[in-house]
């Protein structure tokens, strides 16, 4: 037998091998799905597929689509033309290149940010990670790496995850973007933005990110993607684009599964 031979060989017994793992895959999904059947992410109502929501839920979503501001992704009313600019852009432009989110801040998503944020459902990232790299399609078809909005070390040590590392790895895998989980670093542990006004909310955050210099080669010339799980006044964004840059990022965009309405409550 050829060396040819044995390669051959070799793909046909790994590929039998995968066709077996995928069948067993399939056979313990089924399984579960008998033993827990899927309900809704929000309401936990019974639906048929897992990770989703019920069409009530659905519908008590608010997706942002175009027409939206081109940095701020904040929704339009109607059609002003392309690239057209929000007056919160106009009044005061973003640190970042570009923001985007899935849905308006409201209601179900709140639900989902909180049960993923607070309550441990690290199921939830699964849906809000789908929802998110849908939404940022036209950050990520360009952008070179993907990068998390770190926690401090003491808080990942209280809270055991990052849910913005949980959504960013999702965003990685449907669209191909490497992430580093690491690049970027809080190197102060600051206060609960809750209840803080939009001032306040920037001096809390004012020089608390730095990317490691381990990971700047990965940053410096790189067009990078944040991920969030939300964008409120964009004033922790803004504080984590100025380190990228410092570090030698050519562009900064901003993809969150949620966004606060201008002029909506802040309750994150």
């Amino acid at each position: 037998m050829g060396d040819d031979d044995e390669v051959d060989g070799g793909d046909a017994v790994a590929g039998l091998f995968a066709r077996a793992r995928d069948v067993t895959r399939t056979a313990g999904r089924r399984l579960l799905d008998l033993v827990l059947p899927p309900v809704c992410m929000s309401c936990r109502t019974p639906v048929a597929t897992p990770h989703g929501l019920c069409p009530t839920c659905w519908s008590r979503l608010r997706p942002i689509e175009r027409p939206c501001c081109e940095r701020l992704g904040i929704p339009f009313g109607y059609d002003i033309g392309e690239g057209a600019l929000s007056a919160e852009a106009i009044a005061a432009p973003p640190v970042f290149d570009r923001a985007r989110a899935a849905v308006l801040y409201e209601e179900v998503a709140r639900d989902i940010v909180h049960g993923l944020k607070y309550h441990d459902r690290t199921e939830l990232a699964r849906l809000v990670g789908r929802m998110t790299a849908r939404a940022g399609r036209e950050l990520t078809v360009d952008a070179d790496v993907i990068v998390p909005l770190p926690l401090h070390r003491l808080r990942l040590w209280t809270r055991r995850f990052n849910q913005a590392a949980l959504i960013a790895r999702e965003v990685g895998r449907l669209s191909g973007v490497p992430v580093d989980l690491a690049a970027l670093s809080r190197i102060r542990a600051t206060r609960p933005q809750v209840g803080l006004g939009e001032r306040e909310r920037e001096e809390n955050v004012r020089g608390a990110f730095r990317v490691d210099p381990h990971h700047r080669a990965g940053v410096a010339g790189r067009r990078v993607v944040l991920v969030a799980a939300v964008l409120t006044t964009g004033a922790t964004a803004s504080a984590a684009t100025r380190a990228l840059r410092r570090a030698g990022a050519t562009r900064v965009d901003v993809l969150t599964f949620a966004r606060v309405a201008p002029g909506g409550p802040i309750t994150i």
